[in-house]
């Protein structure tokens, strides 16, 4: 009879576990809002200062979680910290961090690597470690499993070892947090079972795979199915543009089958957290078994294609009306990745309005959502978004539909704009002053 492991389950059963949650962004910041809202302790770990004091203050810096969800959690009992140390209070340490690209499009596991070397001083017996960031399969037992170990802990007995990978929609309203089924997969059958009593308390659906790769990998081709089938669709886009038919009427027209075809769009590109970036993470392991995944990088080749072809849209449409791009006025509508939320990460936008500029063109941006261009990595513009009027926007030489919120007023753009370029199918109509892109 495994008494530790029993111990811990009824921990979580009881609710008197404390769940510490690493890394407070898009993913960690709901999963702690859910444990806290039902009952859990809940410690949230960070190295950012700012953002630590920000939620310590009962203040949200993502766009659709409100102030409110963040003062009911520290009423419940929530904090902030940055020091890692905390973690051995935590029966549960979930990891949320972020798994970006490097600049060879090869895995960024520094986030992950770092999280895990700042908390295994601070492992102890009776502790469940998840990883919830997007990552190849063999990461939980490659990368997490040897730093656990090497603390003198053994997975499965001591300690319990999980991959979950997390599932977000941001600015989707029909799902949260609670209702989106969690995949899960443990090292062994212990740490499975350990793993379900966490996840069981918060999630409606706990959905159990035989190991953490199958997990692993379950979250990748979850998102490299809609990466394809984005890359399908936007090459269709192309084929059809040049043959004078508009692929939105088409895509409505066969989603009208009542099977077998899944209506996608297209788009200037692809952006997200996921989408542009997890298809290199299975290219980049298929490596080490002498496998070629050429339909995926395929597709990854066509959607990194797109902001040069909306560019190419662009300088045709200008020339039209007998301008160049170079000295012209620029507006982009819409800098976030996707339509009704201010998260910018792999933004398509981001990389036209950089195009544009390199081709001397004078860019600027509309985006109710981001109000001001934020501090990025790669990418730098001193700007802030432009109110619309019919004022403002006759002073531009064209504008480009890059992400279409809602908030944008569509009539009043398309009334005073010389000349829009629009990648997203909104205009259906061929006014001579629509470019479709």
């Amino acid at each position: 009879m495994d008494v530790l492991k029993n111990q811990v389950v009824e921990k979580f059963n009881s609710k008197t576990a404390v769940v510490g949650i690493v890394g407070l962004g898009y993913v960690g910041l709901p999963l702690m809002i859910r444990y806290s809202s039902i009952g859990y302790k809940v410690v949230g770990l960070d190295i950012d200062s700012a953002k630590v004091a920000k939620l310590n203050s009962g203040q949200s810096y993502i766009e659709h979680i409100p102030a409110a969800a963040i003062e009911q959690a520290i009423t419940s009992g929530f904090e902030a910290t940055v020091d890692f140390e905390r973690a051995k209070e935590c029966d549960a340490l979930i990891l949320c961090v972020p798994t970006p690209l490097n600049k060879y499009r090869e895995p960024d596991m520094t986030y992950v690597i770092g999280t895990m070397d700042a908390i295994k001083p601070h492992l102890r017996a009776g502790q469940v470690v998840s990883l919830e960031s997007t990552t190849y399969p063999g990461t939980t037992e490659e990368e997490l499993l040897p730093r656990i170990e090497a603390q003198g802990l053994v997975v499965g007995k001591d300690i319990y070892l999980v991959y979950s990978p997390e599932r977000e929609d941001p600015g989707n309203k029909h799902f949260e947090t609670r209702t989106i089924p969690k995949v899960l997969g443990g090292h062994t059958s212990s740490c499975l079972e350990v793993g379900v009593s966490l996840y069981k308390q918060a999630i409606d659906k706990v959905v159990e795979v035989s190991s953490t790769k199958a997990a692993e990998l379950t979250k990748l081709l979850e998102n490299i199915h809609r990466a394809v089938n984005i890359g399908l669709v936007n090459e269709m886009k192309i084929v059809a543009d040049r043959m004078g038919i508009d692929i939105f009427e088409v895509i409505d027209a066969a989603a009208t089958k009542p099977f077998g075809f899944t209506a996608y769009y297209p788009g200037p590109g692809l952006g997200g957290h996921c989408i542009p970036i997890d298809p290199f993470y299975l290219t980049w392991k298929a490596r080490e078994y002498g496998v070629h995944t050429r339909f995926i990088e395929l597709a990854g080749e066509v959607n990194c294609a797109m902001p040069e072809y909306v560019l190419a849209k662009l300088m045709s449409g200008l020339n039209e009306h007998g301008k160049a791009l170079k000295e012209s006025k620029i507006l982009i509508l819409g800098i976030a990745y996707k339509k009704n939320v201010d998260d910018m990460r792999e933004s398509p936008s981001v990389e036209i309005m950089e195009l544009i500029q390199e081709k001397g063109g004078l860019v600027s941006y509309s985006d109710p959502h981001v109000p001001v261009f934020p501090e990025m990595r790669e990418h730098s513009f001193d700007l802030s978004s432009v109110v619309l009027t019919s004022d403002s926007l006759a002073t531009f030489d064209a504008v480009v539909l890059a992400t279409d919120h809602d908030k944008f007023d569509y009539d009043l753009i398309k009334k005073y704009s010389k000349i829009i370029i629009d990648t997203r199918g909104r205009y259906r109509d061929c006014a001579e002053h629509i470019v479709k892109a």
